[in-house]
């Protein structure tokens, strides 16, 4: 059977791919819940047209991506959190944290998905962060946690 996939479907493909799968699985499972519709001509059309706006706005995210990556790179995010004497956080700089302190910099929203810090911060120092802002580009910046 043929099929069309709406959704990501894991070991299968991504959505917008055209797909050969066995009946029953198509038929019982992935269009009764909504991640593939049955292949037509008229909807290969449709899957063609969705395809190319992607591709558009494909190079336009990529370049919104590489202007905040330009933004990013090199620089320090100060981050104020209570501390004990000893230089100890109470809780931790957290992945939301260095995205609402990368947003502020840059202006544009940053998901906190997005930020992958190296290892746990839970005490005043500088730690390195990375950001995927694209699928090509990412962003390191350093993360400056100070006592308040």
């Amino acid at each position: 059977m043929k099929i069309i996939l709406t959704h990501e479907v894991d070991r299968l493909g991504s959505a917008g791919e055209v797909v050969e799968v066995k009946d029953g699985y198509g038929r019982n499972y992935l269009i009764p819940r909504g991640y593939a519709v049955r292949w037509t001509k008229g909807a290969q059309k449709q899957i063609d047209q969705i395809a190319a706006a992607r591709d558009r706005r494909h190079s336009a995210d990529l370049e919104t991506a590489q202007e905040t990556q330009a933004a990013l790179e090199g620089q320090a995010l100060t981050i104020t959190k209570t501390a004990g004497s000893n230089g100890r956080l109470f809780g931790a700089v957290t992945t939301a944290d260095v995205a609402a302190a990368a947003s502020e910099l840059t202006g544009k929203q940053i998901d906190r998905q997005s930020v992958a810090l190296k290892g746990h911060i839970k005490s005043v120092g500088e730690y390195e962060a990375t950001i995927k802002l694209h699928d090509e580009v990412t962003a390191a910046l350093t993360v400056n946690v100070v006592a308040e």
